[in-house]
């Protein structure tokens, strides 16, 4: 199959992952107020067994690891660009948190819980390619803490550099690096087949929460938010573009740079809509920034992914 039509069928799939949790909201089965305890559990369990099962999947070698080196290196300019030049052109603006809701929600990625499935589905040969998502990951993890939560508080003390380090992310890169660079493989028969089912849970269940908020938000609030409708421009279509036009130039691997290519092409991230949360403000613009973001890409990233061949 095609490029198009593997990414075709991978984002229909996950999108479909969103339906009975829409449902189940609709109907009054589930709470909205649960639905943060859906969150919680994505967050702090499957998560990081994503983290481990992405580090397993790979070999160590210093030459990879280098790679990983160059590759967050990238990901961590690509992030900063878009925040600070949108930070700059929409500075006058940012009393209304809206603009500065727009301006987090076209920088970040949801690379790993959306990311991970594209990768093993466009790069079935190349198990290493997960381990970038997880570098990816880190990156967002990294600005999410600092220059992404005070922009949308546009408050420094906001910046909370404990929680930067303190986090399900990082203290599961202590236990993955050490393993990983040891070439220390999870345990086969136990613990193996339990981190990878927790890992493909990743997907099912950010997009069930996706469909649980879907249904709390307004069909105006959703669709009749020009900020909305520019961060998606942005993040699905100027970003990956940006993305191709940079790592074309990059002497790495095709795999590596079909990966951060791919990465590019994913929608927003959840963490817009956490960081929201956590400073109380702009959480309706950030929701549906992430929801219309998460939907277009049925469109976007397919067609995006017909530019594969030429890198």
């Amino acid at each position: 199959m095609s490029n198009f039509t593997i990414t075709l069928i991978t984002v229909a799939i996950m999108l479909a992952y969103a339906i009975p949790g829409f449902i189940f909201v609709k109907t009054k089965a589930i709470k909205p107020d649960s639905i943060g305890a859906f969150a919680r559990v994505l967050l702090y369990v499957c998560q990081p067994a994503l983290f481990l099962y992405s580090f397993n999947a790979a070999d160590y070698s210093p030459e990879f690891f280098a790679q990983m080196g160059i590759f967050f290196g990238l990901c961590m300019g690509m992030q900063i660009l878009v925040m600070v030049s949108l930070t700059f052109i929409l500075k006058s603006k940012f009393d209304d948190v809206r603009n500065r809701i727009c301006t987090i929600a076209s920088a970040l990625a949801n690379v790993g819980f959306f990311g991970v499935p594209l990768l093993e589905a466009i790069l079935p040969g190349y198990p290493e390619a997960v381990v970038f998502s997880s570098v990816f990951s880190v990156s967002l993890n990294l600005l999410s803490w600092t220059l992404a939560v005070g922009i949308i508080s546009w408050d420094r003390k906001k910046m909370s550099v404990r929680n930067m380090i303190i986090n399900p992310t990082t203290i599961t890169l202590l236990v993955a690096i050490p393993l990983f660079l040891t070439r220390t493989k999870l345990e086969p028969n136990y613990i193996e087949p339990i981190i990878t089912l927790l890992a493909k849970m990743t997907t099912p269940m950010c997009m069930l929460i996706l469909g649980m908020r879907l249904a709390t938000v307004t069909p105006r609030d959703l669709f009749l938010n020009p900020r909305i409708y520019l961060s998606t421009a942005i993040k699905n279509v100027i970003y990956p573009l940006l993305s191709f036009l940079i790592i074309y130039f990059i002497p790495l691997p095709t795999y590596i740079k079909v990966t951060f290519f791919i990465l590019g092409c994913c929608p927003a991230a959840s963490m817009v809509l956490n960081m929201s949360e956590l400073v109380k403000e702009g959480q309706t613009q950030a929701a549906c920034s992430v929801l219309i973001s998460t939907l277009s890409c049925i469109a976007t990233i397919p067609l995006l992914a017909l530019m594969i061949p030429l890198l």
